[in-house]
């Protein structure tokens, strides 16, 4: 195959076993799923967390949710992230639990209850510290009051409070988390005096789960974990939290031509050779998730030796330096995977490009083919 991203189930099954067994006693495991399992293929990715003790699973997107569903897969289910006016009427149907954030997001999941005749599970967000999404501590009394009068009709249930943490991969000691723990409490304790009796508390991203047990609650909802990258690894290597990396990304010579000294390679010539050399031509480019700012940065691993990148990166193609060594159309080039043989990891990226290992991963593109062992 010309490129592929393997992917390696056993690794997501076996990440989520270690991560529930880092869960503080009672916590089970949400594991994220959204981005395509980050990269990884939802619908794999999701059956693999499950078989590996997941107990929930959580999406961004109404449609990720579904297609879940349709895959069959049917343990609890959070989408978390809507716009108004999208209808929640197929996700009250299967049983997805949805996010709610505001007055507006609650009236529409208890819309969607009543077209359906279903009660609409819902789980409510406090922003504690993120700005981002989540009702405003000011706002957070009114919504609790809100739901319990919509639970109280029989229109929802309110099954979820979570939060979401701004400096979780600083480390669980850094002084905003602490502060965001402390306002969810107080969150608590508002969804208490509402009265409401929520099945989960969650609050533990992938690397609170692994570094602040304190803030386990019910669920602990570890995403990049679950693939085996570690988010704090200015703290811990995946091989030191009992990870191991779930995807390799490999690539195949197209081509090689020999070429004399002071030859522009690619794109504005951003690299010239510095003597006669061999130039091997990789298919893979921007278009399938090779950022373009990997020029002459990139990291691969070609013929049992580590390279960068020569020149731009182009839409569909990039180019290596190899100089003098044995190589022909057709050997394969390991751009990223575990490090177990040698080649670079997504780590090594992010190093090299100044960015998460995050991005490395979900970036790579639909162009690529999953495979799955």
């Amino acid at each position: 195959m010309r490129t592929e991203a393997r992917i390696d189930l056993g690794a997501i099954r076996d990440n989520v076993a270690a991560l529930a067994d880092r869960a503080a006693a009672g916590a089970r495991v949400m594991a994220v799923v959204k981005a395509d399992g980050y990269g990884h293929g939802l619908v794999p990715s999701a059956r693999a967390a499950v078989e590996g003790g997941a107990a929930w699973l959580g999406v961004a997107f109404l449609e990720e949710a579904l297609a879940v569903r349709d895959a069959g897969i049917d343990v609890p289910l959070l989408a978390w992230l809507t716009t108004p006016g999208e209808d929640r009427s197929a996700a009250v149907a299967a049983g997805v639990d949805l996010g709610v954030y505001d007055l507006a997001q609650l009236e529409e999941s208890a819309a969607a209850a009543r077209a359906t005749g279903r009660t609409a599970r819902v789980q409510l967000k406090v922003d504690t510290g993120l700005a981002r999404g989540g009702a405003a501590v000011a706002d957070w009394p009114d919504l609790c009051a809100a739901a319990a009068k919509a639970e109280a009709s029989g229109e929802v249930s309110v099954t979820g409070v979570w939060s979401h943490f701004a400096f979780a991969d600083g480390g669980a000691d850094h002084p905003v988390n602490g502060e965001q723990a402390k306002v969810f409490a107080q969150a608590l304790e508002v969804v208490e005096r509402a009265g409401l009796r929520p099945e989960v508390r969650h609050l533990a991203n992938s690397a609170a789960t692994l570094t602040a047990p304190a803030t386990h609650y019910d669920l602990v909802r570890p995403g990049l974990a679950v693939y085996g990258l570690s988010p704090v690894p200015q703290l811990g290597t995946p091989e030191q939290y009992g990870l191991r990396p779930a995807m390799t990304l490999a690539s195949t010579v197209a081509l090689t031509k020999r070429v004399p000294a002071g030859t522009g390679v690619s794109y504005l010539h951003r690299y010239t050779t510095e003597r006669e050399t061999t130039l091997a031509l990789v298919p893979l480019g921007y278009a399938d998730g090779v950022p373009r700012s990997a020029t002459n940065l990139g990291p691969v691993q070609l013929g049992g030796r580590r390279r960068s990148v020569a020149g731009t990166v182009c839409m569909d193609q990039f180019l290596l330096d190899v100089g003098d060594d044995e190589v022909a159309a057709g050997d394969e080039v390991l751009l990223f995977g575990p490090g177990t043989s040698g080649e670079p990891t997504a780590q090594d990226w992010a190093d090299a490009l100044g960015t998460i290992n995050y991005e490395i991963v979900t970036r790579v593109g639909a162009r690529v083919p999953r495979t799955y062992a």
